[in-house]
């Protein structure tokens, strides 16, 4: 792949995601604002006070977006919240306006509505990665590779710093550990025969050793062996974004 065409077809990828991004974090509240306006216009005037719900979620995805927009582990989880607050708001608020039958449509617009900001997620995600191309490491975006027989475990390579955590949402500090570029001291590549009992510096759980490549990584005085189907790739990644003497 020459170096033109893969610069273009990541700027591509960029324009793609940002636009399922704002759909996420803007659209959907801006969808339910005027889904609520359009019934309160129908009811009595404190039916109005509804938009409060809409409009909080419209500032919230502002900010949030700002964050997050090269940050795909938090896509999923405000997708799936602002989806299935749509879908609940849409079936209940109707009773301001006296309408009742929309209600036995809760739980089903509940369970679509995180499907499809799931789905919109997932979608963003893919069109991100699919098919993984090595000058994704000069964008700003943080890159997650799953580590293999530790369910939930992931490696997040953001601009300038690198975190292997156990859990998508670390609850204590026992959970994750990060570590600017510049304390990575070593990358090797490494093949598991999948007998090893693999020690982590943090805590672990169900972790099912496994026959595959891994990644040796020395960081900060500490050695970790990741298991990945994507080593190669990974040390790429880091490699690229180690700041360069």
């Amino acid at each position: 792949m020459c170096l033109g065409f893969a610069v273009n077809e990541v700027e591509r990828r960029h324009r793609r995601v940002q636009r399922v991004v704002a759909v996420m974090y803007l659209g959907i509240p801006v969808l339910l604002l005027i889904v609520v306006a359009l019934i309160a216009s129908t009811g009595p005037a404190v039916a109005w006070i509804g938009c409060v719900v809409p409009v909080a979620m419209l500032v919230v995805g502002w900010v949030l977006r700002r964050r997050q927009r090269y940050q795909p582990r938090w896509w999923v989880g405000v997708g799936g919240l602002f989806g299935g607050v749509t879908g609940l708001m849409v079936t209940l608020f109707p009773l301001v306006a006296g309408v009742w039958w929309p209600v036995i449509l809760a739980l089903p617009a509940l369970i679509l509505g995180i499907v499809g900001g799931l789905a919109l997620a997932r979608y963003a995600d893919r069109v991100l990665l699919v098919p993984f191309v090595p000058e994704l490491a000069g964008t700003p975006y943080e890159l997650v590779f799953r580590l293999r027989g530790i369910p939930l475990a992931a490696v997040l390579v953001g601009a300038d710093s690198v975190t292997i955590q156990s859990h998508p949402v670390p609850r204590s500090e026992q959970q994750f550990r990060t570590y600017p570029l510049t304390q990575v001291t070593g990358l090797y590549e490494f093949s598991l025969a999948g007998m090893e009992r693999l020690k982590f510096p943090i805590h672990v759980t169900h972790a099912v050793p496994s026959e595959g490549p891994a990644v040796i990584l020395q960081a900060n005085g500490e050695d970790w062996v990741l298991p990945t189907n994507q080593s190669t790739t990974l040390i790429d990644v880091l490699t690229a974004r180690q700041p360069t003497a």
